[in-house]
């Protein structure tokens, strides 16, 4: 049970800081149940999975990125931006991706 102690405690830490984080989740929650209501295959469902955790995964990442640029520097460092700016770069493109693969997957479904 310790080792879910961090875990957890990395969540909250997360839904504090992180209003982007509580967005994706409302985000995540909606699209499922927008797969439900239309009743997606197994396929479909393997797809939106993998969209939504990609991008739960990359704002976690992002999060810890900026925490440890943070601990490393408190003065402004142009190497400190670059590093904070392309880990939340990885954060859009999976957003892009997410979107794009819910397009694919919903839109025949929208438009019957």
């Amino acid at each position: 049970m310790k080792r879910f102690i961090y875990p957890l405690h990395g969540l909250l830490i997360l839904l504090k800081k992180d209003a982007n984080f509580i967005l994706h989740i409302i985000a995540a929650v909606l699209v499922c149940s927008a797969g439900w209501y239309f009743s997606l295959t197994k396929i479909e469902w393997l797809f939106i999975i993998v969209a939504v955790f990609s991008v739960l995964f990359m704002e976690v990442i992002n999060t810890s990125l900026e925490y440890v640029v943070d601990l490393v520097t408190s003065d402004y460092h142009e190497l400190a931006k670059h590093a904070k700016d392309t880990a939340s770069f990885a954060v859009v493109l999976a957003s892009i991706m997410s979107a794009v693969i819910g397009f694919v997957i919903f839109l025949p479904y929208i438009m019957k």
